[in-house]
């Protein structure tokens, strides 16, 4: 078994999550897993970075599929025994105008974005390494200001939330959308903006749940990047995406924890107006 520090990457056969490898391999004393959930662009992906002199392993990684999940952390505990650093960054998201009902939408984005993570998070977590850090990709649209309603504003940042009731309430948003009362209720039109305040919700949650540990987990911002989750028309490129989870990985003070840094590596204030940066 090796005993070397061991980083792991979710979605990084492209976009932020291969500029996140890149810059790991650079810089980390260890080995730097890129995953993805197609092997053989996962596979081209290892094969760009070869040719840039950067040596990362790949492993498939579905997190949508729990075998596929559990296959990977049992292949983690039996090489290397554990996790040091974990960025959960794979995501998903459906653009406007849709084609399919907004309740399926809505179905097909928190299962993607919130409960594949929350699950996979459940599974993986028992291999984090005393120190180990995890970082949560979310985004500007993850402020608690996205979401409209105050009474669910204020469900979400509820001091001692618990992930059964952050499902609960994710449950709430597609039953609200399902019977048209959506906007009434104070959620919204935009079941990508909700996943990434869950996600951002949840992150909180992890971290209280390991209070009594060394375990940092934080979620980001990583801005406006040029990938297909804005359809290129961001303004950073996906090596300035990355910058931001790099530096939580591997530069932030210990005693960052249960924050939500922003893009340029400020910690905000989730609850409170939006950033104005």
């Amino acid at each position: 078994m090796s005993e070397q520090h061991v980083a792991v990457v979710t979605g990084a056969n492209k976009g932020i999550g291969f500029s996140i490898v890149k810059s790991l391999c650079h810089r980390f004393n260890g080995i730097v897993y890129l995953t993805a959930r197609n092997a053989s662009k996962g596979e081209m992906a290892i094969s760009e970075l070869n040719k840039l002199g950067y040596y990362p392993l790949f492993h498939q990684l579905d997190i949508s599929d729990e075998h596929s999940v559990k296959r990977f952390r049992d292949y983690i505990a039996a090489n290397h025994g554990g996790i040091d650093i974990l960025i959960n960054n794979a995501g998903f998201q459906i653009f406007r105008p849709y084609k399919e009902p907004l309740v399926d939408v809505a179905l097909k984005t928190i299962r993607a974005n919130y409960r594949n993570l929350r699950d996979t998070f459940k599974d993986l977590v028992p291999l984090l390494r005393n120190d180990a850090r995890v970082i949560n990709t979310s985004s500007g649209f993850g402020h608690l200001s996205m979401v409209p309603g105050a009474k669910i504003r204020a469900a979400l940042s509820k001091p001692n939330l618990t992930v059964d009731e952050l499902t609960r309430l994710m449950d709430d948003f597609i039953r609200s959308i399902r019977s048209g009362n959506n906007i009434k209720d104070g959620w919204g039109d935009d079941p990508y903006k909700i996943s990434k305040v869950a996600i951002a919700a949840l992150t909180f949650i992890q971290q209280r749940e390991l209070i009594n540990t060394n375990v940092k987990v934080n979620c980001i911002n990583p801005g406006y990047v040029n990938t297909d989750m804005t359809r290129h028309m961001g303004v950073l490129t996906p090596d300035q995406g990355a910058e931001v989870a790099v530096y939580v990985a591997l530069d932030a003070p210990n005693s960052l924890k249960g924050s939500f840094v922003w893009a340029d590596k400020s910690v905000i204030d989730w609850t409170g107006p939006f950033p104005d940066k």
